[in-house]
């Protein structure tokens, strides 16, 4: 059926509802970080305990990922994206009184389910609304994603710093997301509650192309969710305070933000996104370098070219999932589905490099982990080209119909 067009007021609130929606997905776990030390003195959470906080929410991400295709069919996209808005703003509240270690674990888990539902659902919605630009506003969306994370580095601490107390500066975090949830309700279109055309996810899942992407996205997120873990802490081993660590954790989610804006522009001269993707790997290969092996001669340059390699790897990532089908419901259950198994999968390196830092005595090992991830993504990117979409995602729809 085809789709009407939406009126230029109707777009714009559109792209705000992406950006607020955005930018809600990513400050519950980089606030974190900086505010280990105070956190971790009043709950008793040591070192693993503490990757907790990024390992549950990535591991929920990864499981309601899956569950992605059956929300937006049984519930409609709009209603499943407004629950689990408020379900993010809710999350945060409670940290509030959060006074125990298993409380914050808990806290962290409704905020994982709160992420995990909008991430398995808007690509799609996006797909739908803006078939014609999905590189540019996948970009703000990403953008927007990331620069959340440096908001949460950067304001958590303030705001802990100012009031004495580390559980406002992750309460706080509950204003954004009952925003996005109260524009989400008044301006996000109804599509309606899908009737469910074919199980479409196993369907995708016995494509070996889905599982290639899933481990693409799962290996290198990996190294998002152990910056966002622990650069923060490495460098307060170094010396440095919570307000400074935190300060280059913002700088690194800046820097993604960016790049996730620029990179998906940038790559839409052409159907092939593998060379952006290659760049991309290269910077994060950069800068988990320079954290291994150097990391008091440049931490900013460090932290910035590792953001830029995430973040524009991240954009790319979830466009070249949409690229494979056409139809935005397929689409967007291939990346859910991708989300899904990466997620589970990049929900593992935090608590793996906490693990060597007790053996080791360092983050250099872990750092080093990350090296090798991305000399493997480098090598299973090249089958990515764009002539193989056709033949590794043949005929879904009527496949599932079989």
């Amino acid at each position: 059926m085809e789709r009407k067009e939406l009126s230029s007021s109707t777009r714009l609130l559109l792209l705000a509802i992406v950006a607020l929606v955005g930018l809600n997905l990513r400050p519950f776990i980089t606030g974190v970080g900086p505010l280990a030390g105070s956190v971790g003195a009043e709950t008793g959470l040591d070192l693993q305990g503490m990757a907790l906080l990024t390992l549950v929410p990535m591991l929920l991400m990864g499981c309601f990922a899956f569950a992605g295709p059956s929300l937006q069919a049984r519930l409609g996209a709009r209603r499943a994206i407004i629950a689990a808005l408020a379900i993010l703003g809710l999350g945060s509240l409670l940290r509030l009184s959060a006074s125990t270690g298993w409380q914050m674990v808990g806290t962290a888990a409704l905020l994982g389910l709160g992420a995990a539902i909008v991430q398995a659902v808007f690509p799609g919605v996006i797909k739908r609304h803006f078939p014609r630009h999905v590189s540019v506003v996948m970009g703000l969306y990403s953008a927007m994603l990331m620069g959340g994370g440096a908001i949460g580095a950067q304001i958590s601490p303030m705001i802990a710093n100012i009031s004495g107390n580390w559980h406002l500066g992750l309460a706080w975090l509950a204003i954004p997301a009952f925003l996005a949830a109260a524009l989400a309700f008044l301006h996000l279109p109804d599509d309606g509650a899908r009737q469910q055309r074919g199980n479409v996810a196993m369907t995708l899942l016995k494509r070996p192309r889905t599982w290639l992407l899933m481990a693409c996205f799962g290996l290198v997120n990996g190294g998002y969710s152990t910056v966002v873990a622990w650069l923060a802490p490495a460098y307060q081993s170094h010396g440095w305070s919570s307000s400074a660590s935190g300060g280059l954790l913002a700088i690194m989610a800046v820097c993604q933000a960016v790049s996730a804006l620029l990179a998906p522009a940038l790559a839409s001269r052409s159907d092939d996104r593998r060379l952006w993707l290659w760049l991309t790997l290269a910077m994060q290969a950069t800068g988990f370098a320079g954290l291994a092996f150097w990391p008091e001669v440049a931490p900013l340059v460090w932290a910035a070219v590792v953001g830029a390699g995430l973040g524009g790897c991240f954009a790319l990532s979830m466009i070249v999932a949409l690229d494979h089908l056409s139809d935005p419901a397929e689409a967007g259950a291939l990346s859910a589905l991708m989300q899904g198994g990466g997620f589970l999968l990049a929900a593992m390196p935090p608590w793996i490099v906490a693990v060597l830092h007790d053996l080791t005595g360092d983050f250099v090992a872990g750092w080093t982990l990350h090296l090798v991830n991305v000399a493997v993504v480098m090598v299973l990117t090249y089958r990515l080209a764009p002539r193989s979409y056709a033949h590794t995602m043949p005929a879904v729809e009527a496949a599932a119909r079989a």
